[in-house]
């Protein structure tokens, strides 16, 4: 389905599109510690009039402030901040640390009073995502609350949609085809442990296929292989490779019905 244009009141607008062109040429520049500007606009965002008054986050640190105020501070700056999948033995510190600024970005403007505001929302992280994703095709949408684990291992095509609160635990790379649909509390891994040696860990990649369907708080685990145009029922648990056209419901997930493939086609064509 399109997606309706909608847009906010021109004043607004004006200033919305003012942020992000400022934020996207900042970001692309080089001239400036990603930590640094992620911390300052975090600050901005957070706290608004008073930033105006004060400056950036760093500047009024040795301020008269209680130690949880402190705490505040220090957090908006990603040098400051661990995330679990820093934890992680198999992270690749560099290529995570790369992108961390913009992690913490994302995760932080999505909690934050404007990060529910879908005018900016959307547009924001399809600036960011190129930044932190291995590969990030065009009309990238992602709704808010979505987690990953490094980001880099991560690769989404064409007209890709990730709706609300999903997880896409990348640790031994996701790869997600065109045309992908990604429902509400939707969780795709890529890693799994020894049933017998809890820190022996498995990382198969795992893709999702053109076209296809992962609908509400379905489970996909790690290496398995959705083709092409199949969908993953709602509440599905999706343990071995799903066929495409396929339909599978279940714990675990079975075919229960193959989708006509030249209604399929007919459908896309229209569309195109």
């Amino acid at each position: 389905m399109n997606y309706r244009e909608l847009s906010a009141l021109p004043n607004a607008q004006h200033d919305f599109n003012a942020f992000l062109e400022e934020l996207g040429a900042a970001l692309t520049a080089g001239q400036m510690d990603p930590n640094e500007l992620v911390r300052d606009t975090l600050f901005h965002l957070y706290f608004g009039p008073l930033s105006a008054q004060t400056g950036t986050g760093n500047s009024i640190e040795s301020a008269s402030l209680t130690s949880s105020a402190r705490v505040l501070l220090h957090s908006l700056d990603p040098r400051n901040v661990t995330t679990e999948p820093e934890y992680y033995a198999d992270i690749d510190s560099k290529r995570y640390l790369e992108r961390k600024p913009f992690i913490w970005l994302w995760q932080m403007f999505d909690r934050s009073p404007v990060g529910q505001n879908a005018l900016l929302g959307l547009p924001f992280r399809r600036l960011l995502a190129p930044l932190i994703f291995r590969r990030v095709g065009s009309n990238f949408k992602c709704w808010h609350f979505v987690e990953w684990s490094f980001g880099y291992n991560l690769s989404f095509g064409d007209d890709v949609v990730i709706h609300r609160h999903v997880l896409l635990d990348d640790r031994g790379g996701i790869e997600v085809g065109n045309r992908v649909s990604i429902s509400d509390y939707a969780n795709i891994y890529s890693h799994s442990h020894d049933i017998d040696d809890i820190n022996k860990v498995y990382t198969p990649q795992t893709r999702i296929g053109d076209g296809a369907r992962i609908t509400y708080h379905a489970t996909v685990l790690a290496g398995v292989q959705v083709g092409e145009q199949a969908m993953i029922g709602s509440g599905a648990v999706v343990t071995s490779d799903v066929e495409p056209y396929h339909i599978v419901v279940g714990v675990p997930a079975k075919t229960v019905k193959v989708k006509d493939r030249r209604a399929v086609e007919a459908s896309a064509s229209l569309k195109e």
